[in-house]
């Protein structure tokens, strides 16, 4: 349980430590630049060789720990490295992911597995490592996972991936549910296309000026635009908020 201690309009997170998963590029890694303006010490969790290095270009005090968030033996390392480098560890963000197309009548059941197996399981085993060191240790925490629009609406040629995010966000209410009493939040992101330089390379051009005129705000989102989201949710301002999915999507899925 949290308890209320009145609104804090800068949404402070200076002291805290955050773990982000796929942290070295994308919107993990403009949410680990979002976060050290806000004070937060990174433990950055990726594929990349170079996670520590990127880490360090946001700070000398960040790390980041190379590894498979599908290795058990690696999520529990991540957790241990930030509780020993900093003394706590906060927050959780779920970034890690992989998105590849396929029509639903020809994808390989490896393919379908290794979607869910990455943005699915990986992201629920990280949460119970990071949820049960809260727990044991009786702090109070914050989670938030990357879902998708394609969480909540079908795309075309998209099945495991729109399966993978419809199961982040039913994850994310479970959760929310069964740690509420421990104090720890749980949410989830929705965006819509974000320009990373992976979304440059899916939708500059015809494709997506196309998409674009399905979306009320005429645009793609910029990966700054979700970090400031993801901190706000992590944030004291945003202690009432828990179990929720928040689209970011220019309206795309109101229509």
């Amino acid at each position: 349980m949290l308890s209320y201690h009145g609104a804090d309009v800068d949404f402070s997170l200076e002291g805290k430590t955050a773990i982000i998963t796929g942290g070295a590029a994308g919107i993990g890694y403009a949410t680990a630049g979002f976060f050290a303006q806000k004070g937060v010490h990174l433990v950055l969790a990726d594929l990349n060789p170079e996670v520590d290095r990127i880490a360090k270009k946001l700070g000398p005090r960040h790390i980041g720990i190379s590894g498979n968030v599908s290795d058990p033996a690696y999520r529990q390392s991540v957790v241990d490295a930030a509780v020993q480098s900093f003394g706590k560890v906060d927050i959780l963000v779920n970034s890690a992911g992989v998105v590849a197309l396929e029509k639903a009548e020809s994808i390989s059941e490896d393919f379908w597995n290794r979607t869910i197996s990455i943005n699915l399981t990986a992201s629920f085993m990280m949460a119970q490592v990071f949820g049960a060191y809260l727990i044991k240790n009786k702090l109070p925490g914050s989670i938030v996972n990357l879902a998708s629009q394609a969480g909540s609406i079908a795309l075309d040629k998209h099945v495991a991936y729109c399966a993978s995010k419809g199961g982040i966000i039913a994850m994310t209410k479970v959760l929310a549910l069964e740690w509420g009493p421990y104090g720890i939040r749980v949410n989830c992101v929705s965006p819509t296309v974000v320009l990373t330089e992976l979304g440059h390379k899916a939708w500059d051009g015809p494709a997506g000026d196309a998409f674009k005129k399905h979306i009320p705000a005429g645009r793609f989102a910029e990966p700054d635009e979700i970090a400031g989201v993801i901190a706000f949710l992590c944030s004291n301002t945003a202690a009432m908020i828990t179990g929720h999915d928040l689209l970011i999507d220019g309206g795309f899925t109101i229509q």
